[in-house]
């Protein structure tokens, strides 16, 4: 609610009002679905976020399809690494139609050792790019687990549901290095997330409104 009423001030008078209990209906509006499949976004990062968050892939029912991934246009071994378990996933299911899937690239929102003023220009400049691929993709939900090129992904689908286009639900799974603290993008999406999982207990004992399942990657 904290954030719906910052908006609330920063819009100021009537549109302001409506875009701040917009934001937060968005925010705690529940969808059930009934589906045999569900369309899923998820956002890749370097080094060991993609790691994780394709262990965390295996584990899912294949009933998650299609499959969208999204990574900075920079990074390169996101790529291969999400083509290679695509492509072992395939091996061992060809016979099925779960096994779309598609790639996509936006503008990394932050590089390593980047100015924090900077980022907010890099961040917006990302957003150009990812809110007409959320809009065209319109997932069902964004899987992601830290890198910053989930924040602008994340914000869209936020976007779409305060629009009215589509409500997303959005998952993010805290990396399991954060024992203690957490992420920049987990301190940001802690408020903007449906459910937002940590893998330590002492992540939840700090943060009441996440949950707590042991480690998951």
């Amino acid at each position: 609610m904290e954030f719906a009423l910052i908006l609330a001030a920063l819009g100021g008078g009537t549109v302001g009002v409506f875009i701040a209990l917009r934001f937060w209906v968005v925010l705690h509006q529940r969808v059930v679905f009934s589906r045999e499949s569900l369309s899923l976004l998820v956002v890749a990062g370097s080094g060991g976020h993609t790691t994780e968050i394709l262990r965390l892939l295996g584990n899912l029912s294949n009933a998650y399809s299609p499959r969208h991934y999204i990574f900075a246009d920079t990074d390169e071994m996101s790529a291969h690494k999400v083509r290679s378990f695509e492509q072992d996933r395939t091996e061992r299911y060809p016979s099925t139609m779960y096994t779309r899937y598609t790639t996509h690239q936006i503008p990394r929102s932050r590089e390593v050792q980047q100015s924090w003023l900077s980022t907010v220009f890099t961040t917006l400049y990302s957003m150009l790019y990812s809110f007409p691929l959320t809009f065209r993709l319109k997932p069902d939900l964004v899987l992601c687990n830290g890198p910053g090129t989930c924040l602008p992904i994340c914000i869209s689908a936020l976007l779409l549901g305060i629009l009215g286009v589509k409500k997303v639900i959005i998952v993010y799974v805290e990396s399991v290095c954060r024992v203690e603290t957490l992420s920049l993008s987990g301190k940001i999406l802690y408020y903007l997330s449906d459910y937002f999982i940590v893998q330590w207990p002492t992540l939840k004992e700090k943060y009441p409104k996440s949950v707590y399942l042991g480690r998951i990657v």
